[in-house]
This record gives C-alpha cells, structure tokens and sequence, in this order.
C-alpha cells in the first residue's frame, strides 16, 4: 500500500494491529509514522507511547510494552525501529533479541495496540519464519524511493494543498537543486510555503534564493565546466568551495566518482541500455543517471577517461604529499585544457 493510500485507510477509521513501514524514502516513513501518532489522542499519548531502537533495546522490552493494556484510553503504539534480524546484517553487540516471542506476536497480534515496524531498508530477508510472519499478519506501507515523475507529482500535490502557486521551471528548479530526491525536497518545502503563504507563487528566482545546492550539485557544476574546459569558471568554482572549507581531498574523490559515473553510462548507454536499465545496474538514482546521460550524450568517451586518469593521478599526489593539496586542482585544470602551468596558476 502506498503511503497515500495509507493515509486515507487511516482516517477512515481503520486501526491495523500490525504495519510494516518498508522502504528507504525517510520523508515517505515519517508521514506514514505522523498519520498513525495521530490515531492516539495528544493527551493519551505520553502514557500509550513506546519506541525502541533494536540496536540499542531487546526487543522483549517492545513485546512488554506492546501486551500492556492502553492506560487510560482505547489504544497504545508501539513502534519498533531498525529491525536489522529481519535483514541479512549481522550486529557486533549481540543483543538478546526473543525473536521467537516476537514471532508469536506477529501471529497473534494485541487488538488494542497498534505495533509499528520500521524498516529503512529496500528489502528484507524473505527466507527467515519471522519476516515470512510479519509480511502474513501486517498491512505493509511502501516507503521505496520515489522516481523523478513520482517525486514531482508529490510536491506539486503537496503545494496544491497549501495553494500555493508554482510553475514548471519553479519546480524544475526545486527537483535540480535537491538531485531529484523526494525526501530532500521535502525539507525544504516548509520554507518555501513560509515565503508563499502571502499568497506570492514560487518563481525560479525564489527557489533559487531559498534552496541552497546541495555539493553533489555543485560538483556537478564543476564537472561541467572540467569538461567544458572552462578552466576559469572551474578555478573560480573550486576556489569557493575551498573558501566554503570544504577539503581538496573530498572534492576530487567527489568528482572521480561523478567522472565514474559518467564513463559507465557512457558505456552502457553506447550498449543500447535505457535510462532506467542503468540506473539498476549501477544501483544510482535515476535523477543521477538522466543528468549524467545528458552530459555525455555527445561527449567522445576518450575526453572523459583522460579526465577521469587526470583526478587519478590528482588523489595520488594530494595523498602522498608530492604537491599542496589545494594547488593540486588548479595544477590539473591548467594541465587538461591544454594551458602553461607556471606563470597562471595563482594560489
């Protein structure tokens, strides 16, 4: 079910026992997680509220609190988060987890309390009896990552709901500024119905002063100009990321893997794989992988592996001390649009 659906299934009186929130959009889990926190009365809530975190609490504290009778109202919540044993992983601390109690919860579930399971995980490990007896028992809300189309259809229904006016490229804007992802967007949604709620629409210039980019995007920015060769912009670019203290050494692993990526949609792309084909191959957001195939469309996959050996040998030199670290990009700049490295390089 999605978290949508869910929403509605909620207020239209429906109370499941069990819910299993699946999924790694963490906007998507919260709004699943505030609909259900409303189900109990704020006055109920102190006394009929419990949350453990399997990393840190056995579980048996969860089935305690999950079989006590509601104190002073209909209904109690208990919400059990990260579940890793419903995984593959493994945890140092061996805590003593009564799984086999657990089981039996999920097989026989108290009415008046609502167990809440949180999994921030794509998927979870179908072979295990306990996994097999929670996905039986309990309505299962999907929080998977929204793909771009989806993500836009979100926020352009959440803004209708708080008639707030936005236009195309408004939310083109929005979608760029924080990579297409959902959960991004979302945080920065309050501020910009704080600016709307005037009634002024959200513009291109609006979204542009009210949602920083986020790094990735202005790496993004200086690959482009790499491969433009536009070694000004670049050097004026990377000079503001350093006075922003940002580390030389992270901005050149940040744009060796953006190059990474780009030489691997290159490839696949040349193989005849579509836009979504290569997202799940190489597990990248589709966001990702879109603006990626529109950099390299017409770009000769020579330019980007020269490039790519180029920050190669940049790391090696900031990592082994041969060259200062912050002189190292300019250094491969120069050395890449085919410029003299003395006498232009200004520290």
């Amino acid at each position: 079910m999605q978290v949508r659906d869910f929403i509605k299934h909620l207020k239209n009186g429906e109370r499941p026992p069990l819910i299993l929130i699946l999924g790694e959009e963490s906007a998507l889990r919260q709004q699943a997680q505030h609909a259900i926190a409303s189900m109990i009365p704020e006055d109920q809530q102190a006394m009929n509220f419990g949350r453990y975190d399997m990393q840190q609490t056995p579980v048996g504290a969860a089935l305690n609190d999950a079989t006590s009778m509601p104190f002073f109202g209909d209904y109690r919540e208990v919400v059990i988060d990260d579940p890793y044993f419903l995984t593959g992983e493994k945890n140092a601390d061996k805590i003593d987890h009564d799984l086999a109690g657990l089981q039996a919860y999920f097989e026989n579930p108290v009415p008046s309390t609502m167990m809440v399971i949180i999994a921030p995980y794509k998927k979870l490990d179908e072979r295990k009896r306990l996994t097999k007896a929670l996905k039986k028992a309990a309505l299962i809300v999907n929080a998977a990552p929204l793909d771009e189309r989806e993500a836009r259809a979100a926020l352009a229904q959440t803004f209708k709901k708080h008639q707030v006016t936005i236009d195309a490229p408004s939310l083109d804007t929005l979608v760029q500024r924080t990579n297409g992802q959902y959960s991004i967007m979302m945080g920065e949604v309050r501020k910009l119905l704080t600016y709307a709620s005037d009634g002024s629409p959200l513009t291109v210039a609006a979204v542009e002063a009210l949602v920083p980019k986020q790094l990735n995007d202005r790496v993004f920015d200086l690959v482009t100009d790499v491969l433009r060769k536009n070694a000004a912009a670049a050097l004026a670019l990377y000079r503001d990321l350093l006075a922003q203290r940002e580390e030389p050494i992270r901005l050149n692993a940040l744009m060796l893997g953006q190059f990474r990526l780009l030489l691997q949609v290159k490839l696949l792309a040349k193989k005849g794989y579509s836009q979504g084909d290569i997202a799940g191959t190489l597990k990248a957001h589709p966001y990702r992988v879109k603006l990626a195939m529109r950099q390299v469309d017409r770009l000769p996959y020579q330019q980007l592996a020269t490039a790519y050996s180029g920050l190669v040998d940049t790391e090696t030199a900031m990592k082994t001390g041969t060259i200062d670290k912050a002189l190292a990009f300019e250094l491969f700049m120069l050395k890449y649009t085919g410029q003299q490295s003395g006498k232009h390089v200004r520290g």
